[in-house]
């Protein structure tokens, strides 16, 4: 028996014995790769850090249990996010000369530990048929547990924040054995040996596990793009948070940053003992809890609908408590919607709405199937609603969006709107080589249209070309840093008043368009989360609401 299983062996006997620390989820000792390089084992999974990661609370009483707190969420879950699996084989069917590009390029950012570990070991990772995502691959366990523990507080302070570290370039170490591989946190002088005794790593204080700039190594993404012969041209910006970030208030160190923790790993309340052994640990803060909040609720009740097939670790009680987080961020901290005039002058009814973004991105930010848009209804006096802008159909649908009704084309950037086929929505919609709409990754070259709404402070006149605005914003001086602004003038001849207004602004993190793309294609990834998204329930989430009667 080799010292490293010797050393497995007795970790999982350790944590298992310690009646503090009860396991949540798989106990995974250090990976032994394939047994045949010298390159040592780089990561432990999850379940052997959540034992006395759990049980942990605030000073208000508030639970900030890491392991429960992370298991529902995208993160924990990124390698079996349905839709990104179903991408990813899409991709490789429409470019199978690319194979293993695509998958060793996905598997960077969503099957980290085992992609690093098969990196370190000299090979790439391969995910479909018998790589990653084969249950007898000897790193799938890594691979299933998604963004974890030991993946993102091992990765060094080397480049972050700078593009040679972008699209998953970061950098972990892959020479030094345990129980001297270092474990980065926020905090100077950690008790070390019981980590050392229980995971096989070494806690020490990295500042740079704090910064925004450790996100951006996986959410600043470019991947490459080909022509029609499948030629590889160049690359495509297909994410840039973090220079949207970079460019606005929140980040350009003018002032107090709010970083990327900053919102979505929210302090805790006061103090937090952060392990529960060994006894006697003085208390810390600020304590970032792990909620990693985004905007996918429609893949969360995916996930959590589908969980015993997708092999899904956390319960019902989980993504009902990451749901309600992801609500409370968009319903509160993403947008404001505001009516600022409305007034009627002869048979036309004009309504002039102001659209705030408070997030420190665009919105809405990450993988460009997500948009936003706004639902203007009208109704006379008699209650009759006579004009409606922006309906959503239960199927995932926007009425008048000719990108929903015509894969080939999209929706215009609007400064008015006169008629119900014409709907404002805040989305990024990509071109290919040859100048037509696509909704494969691996064909987009530019953005056609890009008229989401900018952070505070982000100028677009000075925006560098990875993250401009694209399309009829950019010659709309209404869109500004923070803000839009858009009129509707509806035509009231012949009604009686008063007139009801109504507004929301609405959200999906994954548009109609995407999911028509990929139906019918000859992969059964694909064609298992159009099954799942088709039984969905797609109702769009309602970021803002505003309502004025005109008299």
């Amino acid at each position: 028996m080799s010292a490293r299983t010797v050393f497995a062996f007795a970790t999982a006997l350790l944590v298992c014995w310690s009646p503090a620390c009860a396991p949540v989820g798989d106990n995974g000792g250090p990976s032994d790769g394939d047994g045949d390089t010298d390159v040592p084992a780089l990561f432990v999974r999850s379940g052997l850090c959540t034992p006395c990661h759990n049980g942990l609370s605030d000073e208000a009483n508030n639970d900030v249990s890491i392991g429960t707190t992370w298991q529902p969420t995208m993160m924990a879950n990124a390698a079996r996010d349905p839709y990104f699996l179903a991408k990813v084989s899409t991709e490789v069917a429409r470019n199978p000369h690319l194979a293993a590009v695509i998958e060793d390029t996905c598997a960077t950012c969503h099957m980290p530990m085992a992609r690093t570990q098969t990196t370190a070991e000299g090979s790439s990772a391969a995910m479909l048929d018998d790589g990653l995502l084969d249950a007898d691959n000897e790193l799938h366990a890594e691979a299933m547990d998604g963004i974890s523990c030991a993946f993102c507080h091992q990765i060094e302070d080397v480049g972050l924040g700078e593009s040679t570290s972008f699209s998953g370039k970061y950098v972990v170490d892959t020479t030094t054995e345990s129980p001297d591989r270092v474990n980065y946190g926020p905090y100077t002088d950690p008790d070390q040996d019981t980590m050392r005794l229980t995971s096989g790593f070494t806690p020490v204080y990295g500042e740079h596990v704090t910064e925004a700039a450790l996100c951006a190594t996986c959410h600043t993404l470019f991947t490459p793009y080909v022509d029609a012969e499948g030629n590889v041209l160049g690359e495509f910006p297909e994410q840039t948070a973090f220079l949207e970030w970079q460019h606005s208030d929140f980040g350009d160190g003018a002032g107090e940053d709010r970083t990327c923790q900053y919102c979505h790993m929210p302090d805790a309340q006061g103090e937090v003992v952060i392990s529960v052994s060994p006894a006697g640990l003085e208390a810390r803060k600020p304590f970032a809890r792990h909620h990693f909040v985004g905007g996918n609720a429609l893949m969360l009740s995916i996930l959590d609908e589908h969980r015993n097939e997708l092999e899904v670790a956390a319960n019902a009680a989980g993504f009902e408590a990451v749901t309600g987080r992801v609500l409370d961020q968009l319903q509160n901290d993403a947008a404001d919607l505001t009516i600022a005039s409305a007034e009627t002058d002869g048979d036309t009814l004009t309504v002039d709405l102001g659209i705030e973004n408070k997030a420190g991105h665009k919105f809405p930010t990450g993988f460009p199937a997500r948009r936003v848009w706004i639902h203007l209804t009208v109704a006379d006096g008699d209650g009759v609603v006579f004009f409606e802008s922006g309906a959503s159909e239960a199927d995932g649908s926007i009425v008048g969006n000719d990108a929903d009704d015509d894969l080939s084309t999209f929706e215009p950037h609007y400064t008015a709107i006169t008629s119900q086929d014409q709907v404002q929505i805040y989305e990024s919609v990509m071109k290919n080589s040859d100048g037509e709409i696509t909704y494969t990754l691996l064909r987009a070259a530019l953005y056609a249209k890009d008229n989401r709404l900018l952070p505070i402070g982000f100028d677009k006149a000075t925006a560098g070309a990875d993250f401009a605005t694209a399309g009829g914003a950019l010659a709309d001086n209404d869109f500004v840093d923070g803000w839009d602004s858009v009129a509707y003038m509806v035509d009231i001849t012949g009604r009686q008043g008063p007139f009801a207004v109504a507004v929301e602004l609405l959200y999906q993190s994954v548009a109609f368009p995407f999911v028509e793309d990929m139906r019918g294609e000859d992969s059964a990834l694909a064609e298992r989360f159009v099954g799942y998204f088709d039984d969905a329930d797609k109702t769009p989430t309602v970021v803002a609401t505003a309502e004025v009667t005109v008299q």
